[in-house]
């Protein structure tokens, strides 16, 4: 009889935590989406700029060797550019890149990034992209990834398609062309 009671309570004890499981289950996970999938694209242009009394992007580190790589490898670069609807430097504002970016290749121009383009107009306003990884600098056209977003862009995912617009050997400032297409 003995037997048959604790067997009675531990049947009791498993059901119990069965069911509370399942009820706690319920509070904190739930099933979201469904939804369709939208895409949107931006064009804009990033104006990096490295000379003048306020520059948009500093270099923050090097390494003891950087003063003689030909790629720079080793410099560590912080940005906060303007992005702007037009390349010309005074049309309207739509928002700035701010993070950073590094020489990351030893024999070739490879550029790290690791940017997150906060907007400031219109629907997008308040809402980020965020881009992480290689830059092949000197090709004409490069692709970086998009790797999430907030706002208006929570939970995307897409690519950017960069090319060079402008850039200035002797200063290193530079106009680039971002296309990007955003998939949530």
């Amino acid at each position: 009889m003995a037997k048959l009671h604790k067997f009675l309570v531990l049947i009791i004890v498993l059901v119990s935590i069965t069911k509370c499981a399942q009820a706690t289950g319920k509070k904190w996970a739930k099933k979201v989406g469904g939804e369709k999938e939208k895409m949107i694209n931006l064009q804009f242009y990033f104006h990096d700029t490295l000379s003048g009394k306020n520059p948009s992007a500093i270099m923050v580190a090097q390494a003891n060797t950087t003063k003689q790589s030909p790629t720079q490898f080793g410099t560590v670069m912080m940005a906060d550019d303007p992005l702007t609807v037009t390349p010309d430097p005074n049309s309207k504002l739509v928002g700035r890149a701010q993070g950073l970016y590094g020489s990351a290749g030893q024999t070739d121009l490879a550029l790290i990034m690791a940017l997150s383009f906060s907007f400031t107009d219109g629907a997008y306003n308040g809402s980020t992209i965020s881009i992480f990884g290689k830059n092949p600098a000197l090709n004409p056209v490069r692709e970086l990834p998009v790797v999430g977003g907030t706002g208006v862009f929570r939970m995307a995912r897409g690519y950017a398609t960069v090319k060079t617009h402008s850039l200035d050997p002797k200063t290193g400032d530079a106009i680039v062309g971002y296309n990007i297409t955003v998939v949530q």
